[in-house]
């Protein structure tokens, strides 16, 4: 990079696995990212592999589910893992993995948003935005 090229400051939600927009070769690990948010099956749809932005949509969708099921498994924990015989020390850890997960879960989505948004933009550097964090 030459010294009079133009740096951007990407969100800290920025995928570290993804190249800043407008670099050689973004598109490329942003679509690996995205594929890799998947489940293995849909790599051979040729839509999504052939259109980026088809393919980030499909990530937003998954996660959101994702975030939902998890939202379901913790908020069902203190009822359902008892009746299945699992130790309270254990279902406690589960609830603190679940938590976990949340976060991390709404971290991805966040990324997602962030590549679709430079995706759809064609390279320019997304937006940076206040997020407030839950």
């Amino acid at each position: 990079m030459s010294p009079t090229a133009p740096t951007t400051t990407l969100s800290p939600d920025w995928p570290c696995q993804v190249k800043s927009p407008g670099s050689r070769d973004w598109e490329r690990t942003a679509t690996r990212w995205l594929r890799d948010l998947l489940p293995a099956r849909y790599a051979g749809y040729s839509p999504l592999i052939r259109h980026h932005v088809l393919l980030a949509r499909h990530a937003q969708i998954q996660v959101q589910h994702e975030i939902r099921a998890v939202r379901v498994a913790l908020q069902t924990s203190r009822a359902e893992l008892p009746t299945l015989g699992v130790a309270p020390a254990v279902i406690e850890n589960t609830i603190r993995m679940y938590a976990m997960e949340l976060e991390q879960l709404g971290r991805l989505a966040r990324g997602v948003r962030l590549v679709m948004e430079a995706l759809m933009d064609d390279g320019a550097p997304p937006r940076r935005t206040h997020v407030p964090r839950r």
